[in-house]
């Protein structure tokens, strides 16, 4: 499975990618707002948004880009691993 997550902290970007391979997913994330963002993120099984790490406009970059393909969209305003991690496990199954 696929995972792009959206905002987070820079700190926690290495977190983010061992909680991924736990779930034995691939992980594209992005804190920052890149020039190129609709390029990078691809056709992604899942999106993570981490709402309270991100700008609007950050947001609706993902949103759009994503618009009409068949994505699932997860939201979360806390962009901590447990949130990462529950969300995985709806989406995923443990391990």
């Amino acid at each position: 499975m696929s995972v792009v997550i959206v905002g987070g902290n820079d700190c926690m970007i290495r977190k983010y990618k061992e909680i991924c391979q736990e779930y034995k997913c691939n992980a594209k994330i992005f804190t920052h707002m890149k020039t190129d963002l609709r390029k990078q993120i691809g056709t992604p099984d899942l999106l993570v948004l981490f709402t309270g790490t991100m700008s609007h406009k950050m947001a609706r970059c993902a949103i759009s880009e994503t618009k009409g393909l068949n994505i699932k969209i997860e939201r979360s305003h806390s962009s901590s691993a447990s949130a990462l991690k529950n969300i995985l496990e709806t989406h995923k199954g443990r391990k």
